[in-house]
């Protein structure tokens, strides 16, 4: 790798300390640890990086172990002053001060230097080829301190915002979302005209599909409509936070509530799609909870723009730090290493995305779903003219939309009717490519491309067409291939529709209905943070109550566990008590 290792100073030869210019120029530093050795010999082979492994995560703002201390990912000349050290290392003579003291001469000579654990790898078990990677390991000394806030202050910020958000009024957190909307219109022109210079410069770079150019793309009709899907959540944020959902009275004087509560920050992680932001954001705000957004680099002048008028909005009571957007060069695996600050984590964008943060979120959880292979059945009892208006609309209205129809299942007897030469026809019309299953291929003399995969989320004007014997071989062909997203069922027969819906296992399972109804404001969430297909805390569209968690608020006079033993003086009661929702602003404080 071209690395030079140095091991320690045993049989090392150096030249007397100079204790009185030692550390005072450029050509000077005494040779009395691995750390001042190590520097020396970088600088004199203008070496580009020194990487100091020690036995601590990197250098922290006071010693490591203490309360609040925090692990520094740059440090900078200036920041010294703010360093509290502690004793030193038990596999070192030097200390962290000795090596700060020598990286800040390195670097000084022009060697970048890297402190990191060289005993407990974090990140892939391989510190040294992720420090040379780029990673974000350790402590990098760098000469050069960013204009903005890093990551971790921008995390900071919206948490405490956020606490303040949550405890704001109901009323007033409406207000905020009915000022953004109120903005959306207002600024239409400048967020278009930013939007245009994204569009403009996607283009020129030849890298981005007609189905990512489309989903960059903003319009008068997108902004309405997102507009009106913000005044929706404005009014379901009038009975978020501090709901109460249980309360019993567990004994004499002894009261317990459940009632939900803002999750904490969360980190939503987007691609090509400044749609995304407002969404998002408006749900975070009457949901109360702290917001960091990452968007993708083909939309930054939209999301800037958009981002610039969310703050305006949340100015209005004082919590405009409340959504931050990360700008900087900021690796998604980085972002998903903030597990201390960060509670959920919300990728939207490919499938590819998707996978690549629940791989690196080890300790943060990922709400979402990986693809949305969506599939519609057409069942022997279909109607003709339901089937060719839901097909038509579920693969070509939006075809890169997660909800989307991938696969066609079709009955063997709607093969030999006139219905399927319809459906074939409207497809082609529609500019549809169409891949052929194994089973429908081998009825085929001449057939399309056999498909490579019964697996496949193709996000654009293509899809599969399988043929299935009976409504159960549907329902398997899904389970096994399906991606637990949305799946439709064309019939005219209510049992069979009723065994089909109450069968599969999907967030969404539709009769009769287009699988793009499978969204947050088709479905009167107002907006949605995503869709999961998970099975715990939320699935489906993800809304306003997706991003709520609860908390237990237990009223006592005194009470002890000891009042309950055996030989104590109370008894549990554990009564039920009717849930009356409480005032505005009368409730317990996040």
């Amino acid at each position: 790798m071209n690395i030079v290792p140095i091991i320690n100073t045993n049989d090392a030869v150096v030249p007397p300390p100079e204790p009185n210019s030692d550390l005072q120029g450029v050509n000077v530093i005494s040779i009395k640890d691995n750390d001042s050795l190590a520097a020396r010999l970088a600088v004199e082979m203008k070496a580009d990086l020194l990487i100091a492994l020690s036995d601590v995560e990197g250098l922290y703002d006071s010693p490591p172990g203490t309360d609040d201390a925090k692990l520094l990912d740059t440090f900078y000349p200036g920041d010294q002053q703010s360093i509290t050290y502690g004793n030193k290392s038990r596999v070192g003579i030097g200390g962290m001060e000795a090596k700060v003291k020598a990286a800040l001469w390195a670097l000084q000579g022009g060697t970048s230097v890297v402190i990191a654990n060289g005993t407990n790898p974090k990140v892939t078990g391989h510190v040294i080829t992720d420090i040379v990677e780029g990673k974000k390991v350790g402590t990098f000394f760098s000469e050069v301190k960013p204009a903005g806030p890093t990551v971790e202050q921008q995390t900071e910020m919206a948490r405490t915002a956020g606490r303040t958000l949550a405890s704001l009024h109901p009323d007033q957190r409406s207000e905020i979302i009915c000022g953004f909307a109120d903005l959306l219109t207002e600024k239409r022109e400048e967020i278009l005209s930013a939007n245009k210079k994204d569009m403009e410069l996607a283009g020129n770079g030849g890298r981005m599909t007609p189905a990512m150019m489309n989903r960059l793309s903003l319009s008068s009709s997108k902004l309405n409509s997102l507009a009106i899907g913000l005044r929706q959540i404005a009014v379901s944020s009038q009975d978020s936070v501090g709901r109460v959902l249980r309360r019993t009275r567990v004994a004499n004087n002894l009261e317990l509530e459940q009632i939900t509560v803002p999750i904490g920050v969360l980190l939503v992680i987007f691609e090509s799609r400044p749609d995304c932001l407002p969404q998002v954001s408006a749900l975070a705000i009457a949901s109360g909870n702290a917001l960091l957004l990452k968007g993708g680099k083909e939309a930054t002048h939209t999301n800037r723009i958009l981002h610039e008028l969310a703050q305006e909005a949340l100015a209005l009571h004082g919590v405009r730090d409340a959504i931050q957007l990360v700008s900087t060069r900021e690796d998604v695996e980085d972002l998903c290493r903030l597990e201390k600050m960060i509670d959920l984590i919300i990728p939207r964008g490919s499938s590819q995305l998707v996978r690549d943060i629940q791989r690196a979120a080890k300790g943060i959880p990922v709400l979402g779903h990986s693809e949305g292979i969506c599939h519609v059945y057409i069942d022997a009892e279909a109607s003709i003219d339901k089937v060719i208006k839901i097909v038509r609309d579920s693969k070509c209205d939006y075809p890169a939309a997660c909800n989307a129809m991938e696969t066609l299942l079709v009955h063997r007897d709607v093969l030999r009717a006139p219905l399927f030469d319809q459906i074939i026809d409207m497809l082609r019309t529609e500019r549809v490519k169409i891949h052929a299953g194994p089973r429908f291929a081998s009825y085929l003399t001449f057939s399309p491309s056999e498909v490579k995969s019964l697996r496949t989320e193709y996000g654009d004007l293509e899809c599969c067409i399988e043929v299935v014997d009976s409504l159960q071989e549907a329902i398997d062909h899904i389970h096994k291939y399906g991606s637990s997203h949305t799946d439709v069922i064309v019939t005219e027969n209510e049992e069979t529709a009723e065994q089909f819906l109450q069968q599969l296992d999907s967030a969404c399972v539709f009769w009769n209905a287009s699988s793009r109804f499978a969204d947050g404001y088709r479905f009167g969430l107002g907006a949605e943070v995503g869709i999961s297909t998970a099975r715990i805390h939320a699935r489906g569209p993800v809304g306003l109550e997706g991003l709520l968690t609860t908390k237990w608020v237990l009223r006592g006079d005194g009470h002890t566990a000891a009042d309950f033993s055996e030989q104590g003086s109370m008894k549990f009661l554990h009564e039920n008590l009717p849930v009356a929702h409480p005032l505005h602003g009368q409730r317990t404080s996040n």
